[in-house]
């Protein structure tokens, strides 16, 4: 395959480039230092917090943009390049709706740190491979000192089945995602992935012919369709298999790096 134009590399990171263990593999690092010799520009863009995908890529952190909570926030290295806050009346009127469902777990996600409000500690044990920085406190509704991006809501069976329909609704006002089996994202409108990197890939000067994206799940869709090079993950959903170009190995067998040493590999023959 044809890899000339690729001046930039995006990946989701969960179901992506991590593995089942929430790691990053030894392998990425050394394509990483491979990538950067030849000028390739990276971009780590998932829904995690910020604190959560940054502890992850500690020896290049500095190098590296980091798109966080969907698309909400934004930094390469210590330069914030971008946020985009959910209204607090809107944070209010959503987490109420969730309390009144069974077995739903909310995060209110800020950004110093992410707040919840139950101490169930099954919940909790998940939550902190996600959340680097967090509080519990009584109400989230009564939590007014952060800049808010996302409010996740999590069910242990599945999130799509279980909390989409009672906030379907929403959709009218702010961005409602599938993210993952047991994550769904409400969000401002524009905080999506697609919307953070058409906005990287304009202030980069990289067009659509020049960007490679990997992603598993339905809020990796809109950025997928911003990359020529398209990969949707053995192990990803129906529908992003359905809209991308290209598919590859699973997760847990370096679905993301097996992709990148072709890169590799074809920019370096003479």
């Amino acid at each position: 395959m044809d890899f000339s134009k690729v001046k930039l590399v995006v990946t989701d990171m969960d179901g992506t480039l991590l593995n089942s263990k929430s790691e990053v593999s030894d392998r990425f690092f050394s394509i990483y230092k491979e990538l950067k010799k030849l000028n390739i520009q990276f971009i780590a863009a998932s829904g995690r917090q910020y604190y959560s995908i940054v502890d992850r890529f500690e020896e290049i952190r500095d190098e590296i943009t980091i798109v966080a909570e969907n698309g909400a926030f934004a930094k390469h290295g210590d330069e914030e390049l971008f946020s985009c806050e959910i209204p607090f009346k809107s944070i209010s009127k959503t987490i109420n709706i969730l309390r009144k469902l069974d077995n739903v777990y909310i995060v209110l996600c800020g950004k110093s740190a992410a707040y919840i409000e139950t101490k169930d500690e099954d919940f909790i044990k998940i939550f902190k491979n996600y959340y680097s920085e967090y509080s519990i406190v009584n109400d989230l509704t009564k939590i007014t000192e952060d800049t808010y991006f996302k409010i996740a809501a999590y069910h242990f069976n599945c999130s799509e089945t279980h909390i989409y329909p009672a906030v379907k609704h929403l959709e009218n006002e702010l961005q409602v995602i599938v993210s993952g089996e047991h994550w769904l994202d409400i969000s401002h409108s524009d905080a999506n992935k697609g919307f953070a990197i058409s906005s990287l890939q304009q202030k980069l000067g990289i067009t659509k012919e020049e960007t490679m994206v990997f992603g598993d799940y339905n809020n990796d869709l809109k950025m997928l369709a911003l990359a020529d090079y398209s990969y949707a993950m053995e192990n990803a959903h129906p529908n992003v298999k359905r809209i991308s170009t290209y598919e590859t190995k699973s997760n847990n067998n370096f679905g993301v790096e097996i992709v990148l040493e072709q890169l590799i590999k074809s920019r370096n023959i003479k």
